[in-house]
């Protein structure tokens, strides 16, 4: 593999300041931005919260250019995080895909100016059958802050780009306000890392959300036995099993104890197996909540350097767990 040489050529200080002082400007202008949405949110937020929750229908996202870029993630994390969204280009609209929209959509529209030509016709769209729009512009005075049920308005922060062109701050404030939107729905929904999960089942979000109950062994594969048997018929289900291991459990089917491969190594060659198996039990083994998050699950064995875990409810096993499972899943 080639190794890139990042060391800085000779005598080029003044280049590097003047990319170091573009990098702040650019920075900096979007964190006057972020700051100014963030201590000037208002009722229509809050409005705006209430027409996505109520919503019966999906919030569509409109844009153009760099707006529609955003759009299009601002719909993908909606629709991630439980409110149901799509994109609809603003010129693929007036060619039939008006269609899309419903009577029961809201939809969320955006322009830096609000004076973006190619949105006129999903404007009209919206007004002409009721569909609740919210505009987020620049200028609550542009076409679409006056077409909009709804105005979110942009701090009029300036472009982080010299000539004042190219969308950069404005496209990162559209991005942030309907971030903030999202995970203001989400909490309003209580969306849980169970409800995220369903929505990201592939992918490392998908193994990161991964339950224990999702992945443990039960029935026939959770070895467990009474405290009474011998340690040759625990050695039997330990077998069968091929988990390593085998649980005792009380008179009450609660856990007490667990007996591993390794406490059998080190006792071997004393005269055992007619023995009570308990005998050989670390009692009150490490356990875990079946609803708990598989990467809890890891980081609890690798803090006890254990192998296996019971998943327990009410003291009672319902589940047994082994680290390969976990890497054959991908939760590390």
């Amino acid at each position: 593999m080639t190794t890139l040489d990042l060391r800085r050529p000779p005598n080029d200080t003044a280049r590097e300041a003047r990319d170091r002082t573009a990098a702040n400007r650019v920075l900096n202008l979007a964190a006057d931005g972020l700051k100014a949405i963030a201590d000037n949110l208002d009722d229509a937020f809050i409005a705006t919260l209430d027409l996505f929750e109520a919503v019966e229908g999906r919030v569509v996202i409109t844009g153009m250019g760099k707006s529609g870029l955003i759009g299009r993630k601002i719909a993908a994390t909606l629709a991630s995080t439980g409110t149901p969204s799509f994109f609809v280009h603003p010129a693929e609209a007036s060619h039939g895909d008006l269609g899309m929209i419903t009577e029961k959509d809201a939809v969320l529209a955006l322009s830096n100016s609000g004076e973006t030509a190619e949105l006129a016709d999903i404007l009209a769209y919206t007004r002409r059958f009721r569909i609740p729009l919210v505009g987020i512009t620049r200028d609550a005075a542009s076409s679409l802050g006056e077409a909009s049920d709804i105005v979110l308005v942009l701090p009029r922060v300036a472009e982080a780009c010299p000539n004042g062109l190219a969308p950069t701050t404005s496209t990162t404030m559209m991005l942030a306000y309907a971030d903030a939107i999202a995970v203001a729905l989400l909490e309003r929904r209580n969306f849980t890392a169970k409800d995220f999960k369903v929505f990201h089942p592939g992918g490392a979000l998908g193994k990161r959300v991964q339950k224990v109950e999702d992945l443990m062994h039960t029935g026939e594969r959770l070895p467990l036995c009474p405290a009474d048997v011998t340690v040759q018929e625990a050695l039997f289900v330990m077998t069968k099993s091929r988990m390593g291991c085998v649980g005792i459990v009380d008179a009450a089917g609660k856990l007490s104890g667990i007996i591993t491969d390794g406490d059998v190594r080190r006792n071997f060659g004393v005269d055992i197996l007619g023995k009570p198996a308990n005998i050989l039990m670390t009692p009150s083994p490490v356990s875990i909540r079946p609803n708990a998050l598989a990467a809890e699950a890891v980081g609890l064995m690798n803090e006890k350097a254990i192998t296996v875990l019971f998943a327990v409810e009410d003291g009672k096993p319902v589940g047994i767990l082994h680290i390969h499972d976990l890497l054959h899943a991908g939760v590390h």
